[in-house]
């Protein structure tokens, strides 16, 4: 109990908001308590258990405590080894990308897709994304996973280019590895290596990474946007966002969250969610991509609210490279493109 009051005590004063260079920070805090004798009887064993109740702490969702129970022991091996495993699967490629259409609401033509990466296990299966991205951030792993993820969609984009289809292809970045000082030569050395046509290539960034806009962030994304690349503010909404970046950057579109498009049109949160992001977005005069869209009602009430592009299960669900592109063919759609 007394470990308790102590650790409320350190979030409290560590998460007052700080004044850093004229900006207002809000840190919070993530503690792991293990106590003696019953997790251990010298300094080593209690601080490993202890980092491992704070890694715990972390998962539960951050800016809280947690005391060490012994199953966390095997949590943590098995994390570890699925952190082995990932850097092994990036060096033996055993990763693949599949790839999700996005839909042009006026007229139901596919203008593009988003480039999602899967995981083949050879003996765990198929380990979705959710699974392996935190674990991939936590580990520093997210900037070659990444990077990989790029250049792949890259070489896909410039196929598809020579079978005569102009297709945009979206790829999601990273904080982390936005925020490398080498990111936007990284990106302009797989462009040159990959032949892709930056016009047909869209990054999509977190309100995360831009959550404290400066002249080095405003620079890097021109930078960007100087190489020809699209730029999309991913999971609007979900953040800590500032309104204020919005008319200062470089973004030519929002991409709504599939959590505030799940229960459309009959959860009044979502509906007052979504259509204040439809409106913003037209006054600024922002494109807006809803993903998520499972079923007709939610179609029709961002087609009325004239939502420029969706993407989701109604239409088709991420599929390997020759299973999407199979899919154009079979359904007739025509990708939209440019050929500049």
């Amino acid at each position: 109990e007394d470990a308790a009051v102590v650790a409320r005590k350190m979030i409290a004063a560590l998460s007052a908001p700080v004044s850093v260079e004229g900006h207002e920070l809000s840190p919070t805090v993530s503690i792991g308590i293990a106590l003696c004798p019953a997790d251990g009887r010298d300094v080593d064993t209690l601080l490993k258990h202890a980092d491992t109740a704070m890694y715990g702490a972390k998962e539960a969702g951050r800016n809280g405590f947690q005391f060490f129970v012994a199953d966390m022991n095997v949590r943590a091996f098995e994390r570890l080894m699925l952190e082995n495993a990932l850097r092994r699967a990036i060096e033996q490629d055993e990763l693949s990308l599949h790839y999700q259409p996005q839909i042009r609401v006026a007229d139901g033509q596919v203008c593009g897709c988003e480039a999602l990466v899967r995981w083949q296990h050879p003996e765990m299966g198929m380990i979705m994304p959710a699974q392996f991205i935190p674990v991939a951030e936590d580990s520093g792993l997210i900037v070659a996973l990444g990077d990989w993820v790029l250049e792949q969609a890259c070489r896909q984009q410039a196929l598809c280019a020579r079978a005569g289809r102009l297709l945009t292809i979206a790829v999601n970045i990273s904080a982390l590895q936005f925020r490398r000082a080498d990111f936007v030569d990284r990106v302009a050395d797989i462009l040159a290596r990959t032949g892709a046509n930056p016009r047909l290539i869209e990054l999509e960034i977190t309100e995360s990474a831009l959550m404290q806009p400066s002249d080095a962030l405003h620079e890097r994304l021109q930078r960007l946007g100087g190489l020809g690349l699209g730029l999309a503010l991913d999971d609007f909404g979900t953040g800590y966002s500032s309104l204020a970046y919005l008319k200062r950057l470089p973004i030519s579109r929002l991409k709504i969250d599939r959590s505030f498009v799940r229960d459309l049109p009959g959860d009044a949160e979502d509906v007052a969610v979504a259509s204040a992001t439809l409106s913003l977005a037209r006054d600024l005069g922002l494109e807006v991509v809803a993903e998520g869209v499972e079923n007709a009602a939610q179609l029709e009430w961002l087609k009325a609210r004239d939502c420029q592009i969706v993407q989701g299960f109604l239409f088709a669900p991420a599929l390997p490279a020759a299973d999407f592109l199979a899919w154009l063919q079979a359904c007739g759609a025509q990708p939209a493109g440019t050929t500049d």
